[in-house]
């Protein structure tokens, strides 16, 4: 081994292969960009091979970097169970954890929650990405994910956080102005809010047809959001998950015995899961879920 290399030179480097940007490595580490490009350019010279291949898109991992990833996460790993054999109980939870989840469920149930999270462990710096979409732990996009299905391949560790129910909404104002609906197929006279179809990133999300067979929304969206938003103003009638339509007073559910159930779960690579941080977190999130219950499957 090179006499130049320098153990704390991974830390660097795992903070780049998980963010794939010089400036968003640097700010998990407390430190400036410039520093950390040294670093890792040093941990390069003293391996003699390149580690990520830079592109206007950021950094990716070369071959040679994805083998070093797997070392470098194992050894990060040992780190943390030596300082919890020494330390005993209460394992050091501290660093960033990037929380990947759809918009719906991250904004409206896990954000206002995650102050909890900090209070607990101060020196934890959660981010939480609330986007409609699937996040790819394998590319490091995120180091938990909350995804609508139980992953069937990859090195991932999954656990059900929760079923939650929707059901079909509309703004009191827009059921006033049109006509009563007394059954689903009513709903071919109506306006409908649905998702646009190429953003539809998950099965689970296609639902319409199930209430609606045949029926062309009148307006749709790539976020859940942007739905209930649009249901708010009166648009048209929309299928909303309770959990969401619990903070929204201004909308009364239509055609009661439409009931949907979907699955939450919470995702985190094998790689990752056993580190403090993110045990943490994912603990966090499953006994908020718990908590919760009620609001994800109301009675009645």
């Amino acid at each position: 081994m090179s006499s130049n290399f320098n153990w704390d030179d991974l830390r660097y480097f795992l903070a780049v292969a998980r963010t794939g940007r010089l400036t968003a490595a640097a700010t998990r580490l407390r430190q400036d960009h410039t520093t950390v490009s040294r670093r890792i350019a040093a941990l390069e010279r003293a391996l003699a091979t390149p580690l990520f291949e830079r592109s206007p898109q950021g950094y990716g991992l070369t071959s040679a970097g994805r083998r070093l990833l797997v070392t470098a996460e194992a050894m990060e790993r040992t780190a943390f169970a030596a300082h919890k054999e020494i330390q005993g109980d209460g394992p050091l939870v501290s660093g960033t954890v990037r929380i990947g989840a759809p918009d719906g469920f991250g904004s409206y149930f896990l954000a206002p929650r995650i102050g909890s999270l900090i209070t607990e462990h101060p020196e934890l710096r959660p981010e939480l990405v609330a986007l409609p979409r699937i996040f790819s732990l394998s590319k490091r996009e995120a180091d938990i994910a909350i995804g609508l299905s139980r992953p069937t391949e990859g090195r991932l560790y999954a656990r059900k956080l929760t079923d939650y129910r929707l059901g079909l909404y509309a703004a009191p104002a827009y059921l006033a102005a049109h006509l009563p609906i007394e059954r689903p197929e009513d709903l071919k006279a109506h306006a409908l809010i649905g998702y646009v179809e190429d953003f539809i990133f998950t099965p689970e999300l296609d639902y319409l047809p199930l209430v609606a067979p045949g029926v062309v929304p009148q307006f749709r969206s790539s976020t859940l959001i942007a739905q209930l938003q649009a249901t708010l103003a009166g648009i048209g009638l929309c299928v909303l998950p309770d959990f969401m339509t619990a903070g929204a007073p201004g909308l009364v559910p239509v055609l009661e015995t439409i009931s949907i159930v979907r699955t939450f779960w919470l995702i985190t690579h094998a790689d990752l899961h056993d580190l403090p941080r993110i045990r943490a977190t994912g603990d966090f999130i499953a006994r908020e879920a718990r908590a919760a219950r009620a609001l994800f499957m109301p009675e009645g």
